[in-house]
């Protein structure tokens, strides 16, 4: 079996800006082997200043279709709320999506797992601009010594990412329930040579979270999972968000994910991936969560609520002196058509498209889960392009 390097980057890191800059497209391509079952709800009020609610029903209308199955779809700030659902739990069944399912939140994970670092930062535990290797000196080879813990978070490390097995999408498939340690992954990824010097240039990778995953229970003594659970998915109130294991399933109600596979004969199947592994990720992507609990997350952790003000602007500045730089601790900066400035980070699994951002003054918040048919594909989903099109729309 072929090895492959490869990169958990949920929408590409391009993703976001290219999507923020389209408008409301027309209505996806129709799909006559799949029943379209749609719901949608209604604004919570009608003030002019709230989201554009006819663009953002267009915007999911039409599911199940080539592009997703199902989208959930939850836009804040300023003004109105809205709140919307379409398509359907699963494709044998047709009903309904569940509004209020769980789903695979893929990279947004990298947010919460920045905010417990910054956390550890605040109490005095860790020091952002000290060498990781100063506290993971059993794990850090010498040829990383001078990678610091804010290198791991930004994605300057220059740690390249582990070989994983798989190279097309049917050896990745057979191999969705391998079992794999942080600590072998990282080994893996420094046993190789470093892609650039530390801090020169942005490589948005996994790796840096899966370091970081070993900082948090090296400097607490406790499993990352908990960590998260006890300082940020508890205190929230995220009562349907947790961090899988090595459980491929997903607890609880959920709308199940497809992947487009072709068929030799030229027709496509949609393969149910929904029962996947997810121990490759693990603090860069293994998250669970439902919409209600990222907005409630997002909103806090936007609000000062989650991170004391000094490390929360760690989360809000970009590397200085690298080229191109969009991504911080843990968001992404993306800017609209019209200038507005979103924070934000894009999240995917196989089945699996997630979203969180926002302006930083919380006047638009969009959260949005696409039950993409290709959540590893290199062009956005087409569904999810029109759902943030139509979100920060002013």
């Amino acid at each position: 079996m072929r090895t492959r390097t490869r990169t958990r980057t949920a929408l590409r890191t391009t993703a976001l800006a290219t999507a923020l800059t389209l408008a409301v497209a027309a209505g996806p391509l129709a799909v006559p082997a799949l029943a379209a079952s749609t719901s949608v709800s209604t604004p919570v009020s009608t003030q002019v200043t709230g989201p554009d609610a006819k663009a953002l029903r267009a915007a999911i209308s039409g599911l199940p279709n080539a592009d997703a199955t199902a989208a959930l779809v939850r836009v804040g700030g300023k003004g109105a709320d809205w709140r919307g659902s379409a398509g359907v739990h699963d494709l044998a069944s047709g009903r309904p999506a569940d509004p209020d399912g769980r789903f695979r939140a893929g990279s947004t994970t990298k947010v919460v797992t920045a905010a417990v670092v910054l956390q550890l930062a605040a109490e005095g535990e860790v020091d952002l601009g000290r060498p990781a290797r100063h506290y993971l000196p059993d794990v850090i080879p010498a040829a990383y010594s001078e990678v610091t813990v804010r290198q791991l978070l930004n994605h300057t490390s220059g740690i390249p990412a582990p070989d994983l097995p798989g190279d097309t999408f049917e050896e990745v498939y057979a191999h969705r329930f391998d079992i794999h340690t942080a600590r072998e992954m990282v080994a893996s990824a420094t046993a190789k040579k470093p892609e650039f010097v530390p801090g020169t240039a942005q490589h948005y990778l996994n790796i840096g979270y899966t370091v970081l995953e070993l900082l948090i229970e090296r400097r607490t003594g406790h499993p990352y999972a908990q960590e998260a659970a006890d300082r940020i998915f508890g205190p929230l109130g995220m009562r349907n968000t947790y961090l899988p294991g090595t459980d491929p399933r997903i607890r609880g109600p959920h709308n199940h994910g497809y992947q487009a596979v072709p068929r030799a004969d030229g027709t496509t199947e949609f393969r149910d991936v929904t029962v996947w592994g997810a121990t490759d990720s693990g603090a860069a992507g293994a998250m669970i969560s439902t919409t209600a609990d990222l907005e409630r997350f997002l909103t806090a952790l936007f609000r000062g609520r989650v991170v004391p003000q000094p490390q929360l602007e760690e989360m809000f500045t970009l590397p200085a002196g690298v080229s191109g730089a969009r991504m911080s601790a843990g968001l992404q900066r993306d800017v609209t058509a019209d200038g507005t400035e979103i924070w934000g980070k894009s999240g995917g699994r196989w089945g699996y498209n997630t979203i969180i951002a926002a302006t930083r003054d919380l006047s638009r918040a969009l959260v949005y889960s696409v039950n993409s048919t290709d959540a590893k594909g290199r062009v956005m989903n087409p569904v999810a392009a029109r759902v943030i099109g139509a979100a920060f729309t002013r």
